[in-house]
Formats: C-alpha cells, structure tokens, sequence
C-alpha cells in the first residue's frame, strides 16, 4: 500500500490511499480518519485499506481523484516518537576524521541515536523556515521506518515484525549550532528543528526483492538547486539494519504505534556517488585540504530528495523544499 495525508481536518490531516503509479488517490477516512488511528488498530485496518488500495489501482473503487502533491501535508503530520539513528558508519567516519578524531570501537556494535522532534513533520512541498542562515542550513536525506507497538526488550530477530511503513525524511540540520551543543553533552536541540517526510509511506511489500534483512537497497537521489548532489546506495554499508535500531530504541521502553525510526544520513565508502548533506562533502573537503569551501544552503535553495526502483518509477514521491526567512 501507499498511504498519505491531506492538508484537511486538523492538525493529523485525512488518510488517503495513493495509486501505486502516485498518480491518483481514493479517500480513507471511513476505515480510518487518520494514519495514526490506521496504525493504532493496525490489525484490524491494514486488510481493510489493502483491500481499497488493490481496487484504487485496478480502477473498481469510486470516488478516485488525481493526486496534487501541494496538497498533501506529511504523511504523519505528528508522531509520538522520532528515533534517529546514525547507521552508514562511512558519514560517522568522515565526519570525526576531519575534526582528528577516531571512532570508538563501540560504534560497530552498539547503534548511535538520538531523540528527534516529533511534535510535527513538514509536508513535502511545504518550505523550510529558518531564522539565519548564519546557522547552517543543511539537509540530510535519510530513509525512514514506522512500527506498531513494539514491546519493551524486542529482540533485533523479532523487531522486523513490527516494521509497517517505509518512507523519505528530509532530516534538517543547523550544523553551526550543534558544536556548542554537542560540547554541553546533552545531545541535540535547538540545532533539530522540523524535518519533512516524503508524500507517501509504503508498506514492505511495495519494495520487491529491493527490502531484505530490513534494509531497504535503491540509491537515494538528492538534487540541489536543480543540480546532482548525490545518490548513494542505501542497501550498502549500512552498519545496522532497521530491525537492529528498533531493538536498540527499545531496549529500556515500549515504542508506541507510528514510532518513526531514522537511518540517519545515507553514505557509501566509494565517494563517486556523492553525499546525502553538505556537511560531508564539507567533511571530505577538510580532509583533503584543510578546510571546507561548499557552503551551506542560504534562503531560496531549494532541495530534492527521491528514490526510484529499479523501472526508474518513483517510490514515495519527492521531498522538494526551498528554504526560507522564517517571518514571525
């Protein structure tokens, strides 16, 4: 299936189904109002808006209407929980390798996360808003997962089970706040502001033979202003699985149904591919001469993130968001 959310009835939108070509969508709301109440009763909702979504595409079920992606918030407007992890260790590499640093030992077997802000996701056209550009502007495209209820201690064995959708996040980042953040040891906060989720989640079954072991293997295109940024391969160099960072999220709490659960940026060791934010070709950039000259975004750029199969079709849509002056 391919779910999405309207801009309508609130702040959690309306569930629609969207046509597996993202051409069209068919309402929802009468087997659930919204993507949350669908993942609260997922058992009971997920045969019945399967069964819509096989009629949406074969042109059997009524009230079908084409698909304007303006019109669509995030496909979860809100979450109770946003874990992102950091599990394309060649990032991690590169980014303390420009500072001098090496890489714990740990961070092979033990998942580095985080908690994100949830309160409230961008929709995919929706702009960035940014007080100063004096604060790095910088994106991150990433790959995204939201589970059911996920029990306390899950195993990395049973933690796939609980993996209902798969989508994009635009994770933004203020990369010049989080040094002095970072130094307080407390983790992130002002420097995470909103991310943007792609147009539609997609259930496993959606990916083919391209979801296996949890992980999900495409590349990731990422356009800046128009121009290639990069596209590395997902399904390589991926330290940690899915299922793995579930387990690792879960060790000491519960996951509430529609926990969105981040990849972190996507990296690959061969740099022919190209990066998924500008701090690692800034990272590359010292490493090779000293000191960085990509600059971060300013107001006006505009960013695209998408992923295609292997018939050159899109899967969820575009991220596609120009940054702007936030205006009180």
């Amino acid at each position: 299936m391919k779910l999405a959310s309207l801009k309508i009835g609130g702040r959690d939108g309306r569930l629609i189904l969207v046509s597996r070509n993202l051409k069209n969508f068919v309402p929802a709301g009468d087997i659930a109002l919204t993507l949350q109440a669908a993942l609260d009763d997922w058992q009971q909702t997920a045969p019945r808006l399967n069964a819509r979504y096989e009629e949406l595409n074969s042109g059997t079920v009524r009230n079908i209407e084409p698909l304007d992606m303006a019109a669509l918030a995030a496909p979860l407007p809100r979450a109770y929980e946003f874990v992102d992890g950091s599990a394309y260790l060649p990032h991690v590499e590169r980014v303390r390798r420009a500072r001098g640093a090496e890489v714990p030992e740990s961070f092979y077997v033990d998942p580095l996360m985080y908690q994100a802000t949830s309160a409230g996701f961008l929709g995919p056209r929706d702009p960035v808003p940014v007080v100063s550009e004096e604060y790095g502007i910088d994106f991150e495209s990433e790959i995204i997962v939201v589970t059911d209820d996920v029990p306390m201690a899950v195993t990395a064995d049973n933690a796939d089970s609980h993996i209902q959708l798969v989508g994009l996040i635009n994770d933004v980042s203020l990369r010049n706040l989080i040094p002095a953040e970072l130094a307080k040891g407390f983790g992130f906060l002002q420097s995470k502001p909103r991310s943007a989720l792609s147009p539609v989640l997609v259930t496993p079954d959606e990916l083919g033979d391209h979801w296996q072991n949890s992980t999900l293997s495409l590349p990731l295109h990422s356009t800046l202003n128009g121009a290639f940024f990069g596209n590395p391969e997902a399904g390589t160099d991926m330290q940690f699985n899915f299922a793995q960072l579930i387990a690792h999220a879960a060790k000491t709490r519960p996951l509430a149904a529609g926990t969105i659960v981040g990849s972190g940026t996507i990296a690959n060791e061969d740099t022919e591919r190209g990066a998924s934010c500008l701090a690692e070709i800034r990272m590359l950039e010292i490493i090779a001469n000293g000191k960085p000259t990509t600059p971060f975004m300013t107001f006006g750029d505009t960013i695209r993130i998408e992923m295609f199969d292997g018939g050159g079709a899109s899967v969820f849509g575009a991220i596609e968001q120009q940054i702007v002056r936030y205006e009180p």
